[in-house]
């Protein structure tokens, strides 16, 4: 086990001119479990591939327990890669696939069958060990991949969206054994997702990505409550918030038919253009008087059984505008109808519309 550090690690691929990755500095703590998240094309994959040793590092560099693994091959790292699309040998059975790594590595006999009962009563895997992967279901497949991950015991796990080939069902189930085996194996464990809410239910930590560049590193309650801009406060949340622009008048929002006051210092970091992005999520919305907040014309309602949302659109600076509310699920409105909507005490989130930089309350 031992902590990993990108230290400014830039990867710009032959052929264009922006960096896959630009100057990542990110520190992961000896036994943490790390998510990078973000949309396609945002450099996650690319960043784990650099500290598995998968792809070149032009600029800065990595260390995995106080070594500088840089210029490392991938054999000499002590990483374990576990992949999206599992990556079997089909002609082998399941307790040979777990033990390949070590086979390789020359291991006694008697240790690899050792390593391989160990992992395999640990996944529950006992009753498989002769099968191939052909006869196993998707999670059976990652389970073993999994498997073959654990037996090397290395001091670094690294998952490249490991979940996303299973159907929903499944993906629920295996995210918990997944973050439940990390914790009990105490392995530093990068994993990477395209999926927010897998990030915010597996990760001690989730990176936020975009084009490249760290937006935002924190527990996931931390970057739910305290997005640091635009991007992140958008992209973590599901629904995501609501994000609408609105100018200040002194210190006060005026939000539809309804003002909000906001602290002096926060109306004073606003600027001169005095615009913002005001951030509101769901369950902060609430349904007001007609004339109190913004009049919300209902287009989709989601019912979940106990709580309901209503995805619907509103004029905000002459503009059509999405917003989102999550409203009682017993008693949800019709399609079609107006809501009139306004954030609940303490539910603001403040941007500023020229940076998108999060403005404290």
């Amino acid at each position: 086990m031992a902590a990993v550090t990108y230290d400014s690690a830039s990867r710009i691929y032959p052929g264009s001119t922006r960096p896959a990755v630009d100057s990542l500095d990110l520190e992961i703590a000896d036994g943490e479990f790390l998510v990078l998240v973000g949309p396609s094309g945002c450099g996650k994959s690319t960043s784990l591939r650099m500290l598995a040793g998968l792809e070149d590092i032009d600029k800065g560099s990595i260390h995995i327990g106080g070594r500088d693994v840089t210029r490392m091959p991938p054999k000499d790292r002590d990483i374990a890669m576990v992949f999206q699309n599992y990556a079997l040998y089909p002609h082998m059975t399941v307790a040979e696939n777990m033990g390949f790594a070590l086979k390789i590595a020359g291991q006694p006999k008697a240790k690899i069958q050792e390593r391989v009962l160990e992992a395999a009563k640990i996944l529950d895997l006992v009753d498989y060990l002769e099968r191939r992967p052909k006869a196993l279901s998707g999670g059976q497949r990652q389970r073993v991949a999994m498997g073959r991950a654990i037996v090397r015991q290395p001091q670094v796990f690294c998952m490249d969206e490991p979940l996303s080939n299973l159907d929903a069902k499944l993906r629920v189930s295996t995210r918990t054994q997944i973050a439940s085996l990390q914790r009990r194996l105490g392995t530093t464990t990068v994993y990477v997702t395209h999926d927010q809410i897998e990030a915010m239910t597996m990760g001690d930590r989730v990176a936020v990505l975009k084009d490249g560049l760290l937006q935002q590193v924190d527990t996931p309650r931390a970057m739910y409550d305290k997005p640091k801009n635009v991007f992140v406060a958008g992209f973590i949340g599901s629904p995501a918030m609501n994000l609408l622009p609105v100018e200040m008048d002194g210190d006060v929002l005026r939000f539809g038919g309804a003002d909000v006051r906001v602290p002096r210092q926060a109306a004073d970091a606003v600027g001169e253009t005095r615009s913002v992005t005001v951030g509101v999520r769901p369950e902060d919305m609430e349904i007001v008087a007609d004339g109190a907040g913004l009049a919300t014309e209902v287009e989709v309602v989601e019912e979940l059984g106990a709580d309901a949302y209503v995805y619907g659109s509103t004029d905000v600076g002459g503009e059509r505008r999405p917003v989102i509310v999550r409203v009682n699920g017993r008693t949800p409105p019709t399609k079609g109808s107006v809501l009139h909507v306004a954030p609940r005490a303490g539910g603001l989130h403040l941007f500023s519309g020229d940076s998108g930089e999060r403005i404290d309350l």
